[in-house]
């Protein structure tokens, strides 16, 4: 009698925001496609588990599941920030019948990533040679601003997620202080996610119109960018080249509060948009410009993550070792 071979096992991975779930199967040690399922369009995080395995699972025995999620994580359960999904490792294991559930922080998986990146990933930003082993950084403004770090550690690197994107932004001139008034009269607390994102540059543009007697005539985040990058709106200009240089600032606290000397990487939606004027705009400088530390941060390198998905590289890395 012939015994049928056994069914490989695979891993369930998803990186799950607030606009949309994106999930893929881990198999063999390799990652299949990815499938982006709009949240929207899901009344629960098991809705959308099951519309994928319905439609990518059939045939193959999951065993596993690792999902980043855009929020906090505490014993096993999030809640998500931008939709009221939930998610609970125990009863997505009950439901699903899967032996492990594994939920981490979205910014997390980006921090795991870092050591499989290719340089085909990364556009530099200058600096020095990364020193091997060293604590790396990665932080990412899109919809909000993720910051985490990757750890060396006596057992192997620690992934640390940190709600670092809600810091209290600092000023460095004048001007910035001018621009952190106006925020500040609005908000009260102006935290660094509270410029470096997408809404955070809507907040800077109306701020610098404000401050400069323009006309503020309210735009998207991506119509700012458009038309900062056309030069056809100064004000939109002026919003985006203080985004850059905030950027910087905010970059090189990270690197010195984790002596991220493995390198900074700056990740999400928009700096991958803009990567040729964050090249040439003020971000390195003020990256470097910590006093007597300046030497010190300007031998730390700097990249662009480039990579499409990079959430799913450090998902993989997750799944080969077990979860």
């Amino acid at each position: 009698m012939t015994t049928a071979p056994a069914v490989p096992e695979a891993t369930l991975l998803a990186d799950l925001g607030g606009t949309n779930a994106r999930f893929a199967l881990h198999e063999g040690g390799r990652l299949g496609r990815i499938v982006r399922l709009p949240v929207a369009e899901h009344a629960s995080l098991p809705a959308a588990i099951s519309a994928f395995l319905a439609a990518e699972g059939a045939g193959r025995r999951i065993g596993r599941a690792v999902l980043a999620i855009a929020g906090p994580v505490e014993n096993g359960r999030a809640d998500f920030t931008n939709t009221d999904w939930v998610a609970d490792s125990d009863e997505l294991a009950q439901r699903f019948g899967f032996a492990a559930v594994r939920l981490i922080n979205d910014f997390a998986a980006q921090a795991w990533a870092l050591p499989d990146l290719a340089a085909a990933d990364l556009r530099p930003l200058g600096g020095g040679r990364a020193v091997a082993g060293a604590p790396m950084a990665v932080l990412g403004p899109g919809t909000g601003l993720g910051v985490a770090a990757l750890v060396p550690a006596a057992g192997g690197a620690v992934a640390v997620a940190t709600e670092g994107g809600h810091v209290t932004l600092p000023g460095t001139s004048a001007r910035d202080d001018a621009i952190i008034a106006i925020l500040r009269q609005r908000f009260g607390h102006v935290s660094a996610e509270c410029v470096l994102s997408g809404p955070g540059l809507v907040n800077l543009h109306a701020a610098i119109a404000t401050l400069d007697g323009a006309a503020h005539v309210p735009r998207s985040a991506a119509d700012i960018t458009a038309a900062a990058l056309a030069g056809t709106c100064p004000v939109c200009r002026a919003a985006l080249d203080t985004f850059c240089a905030m950027l910087g600032t905010v970059a090189g606290n990270l690197a010195l509060s984790f002596g991220a000397r493995g390198g900074v990487f700056i990740a999400g939606g928009i700096a991958p948009r803009i990567v040729d004027h964050l090249a040439g705009s003020a971000f390195r400088a003020r990256f470097e410009a910590k006093g007597r530390f300046g030497d010190y941060l300007a031998a730390i390198p700097v990249h662009v993550v480039l990579h499409s998905d990079p959430a799913f590289v450090g998902l993989s890395a997750l799944a080969r070792a077990g979860g």
